[in-house]
Formats: C-alpha cells, structure tokens, sequence
C-alpha cells in the first residue's frame, strides 16, 4: 500500500486504509500524517483501537492518546517501503 490521503480523507477512504494497514499480518509498521503536520508512527497493532464507523485512537508508550478520523488525517504511509527503498540503495540506518 501506498500514500493515503489529500487535504481531507472521506469517511469510508479513512476507515478502509486504516484498517487495512491495521489487519495486515505480518504487520508491519505505518505513519499516520495528520492535517497539522504531526506525524505519528504506528509501530505495534496494539497502539490502536478502533470506535464506531471512522474513529479509531492511538494509545502512545506514555498513555497519551490521539483520536484519529477522517478529518485529521490527511495520509498514511507504508514505513516498510521506506525500509525496503534504504536497504535496496544501502543506506540502511
């Protein structure tokens, strides 16, 4: 999967990549970007929960939490991709 998202995700476009991130297994690490540039990566499926149709939140290591929708999201990026593009071109970090 790839970038996610404009300005603003619909409803349905916001629940679906969520969860298809979420459900992948193995699973495998994601970056939620939010409207306010604040980035956010998902790196264990237990950081988020889902509620109702469009609402899910991520729970960080603190116990800080941050509700995710349709409207404060704008992307998400697939971070395995990024691993993949830095070991193919050696620049591992």
């Amino acid at each position: 999967m790839e970038t996610v998202g404009e300005t603003v995700m619909l409803v349905q476009n916001f629940a679906r990549s969520l969860q298809g991130f979420h459900r992948r297994r193995p699973f495998k690490p994601f970056e939620v970007e939010l409207v306010s540039g604040e980035r956010i990566q998902v790196d264990h499926p237990e950081a988020l929960a889902f509620r109702g149709k469009g609402v899910a939140v991520y729970v960080d290591l603190r116990g800080g939490f941050t509700l995710l929708d349709h409207e404060s999201v704008c992307s998400l990026r697939d971070l395995s991709e990024d691993t993949r593009r830095r070991k193919k071109n050696g620049h591992e970090e």
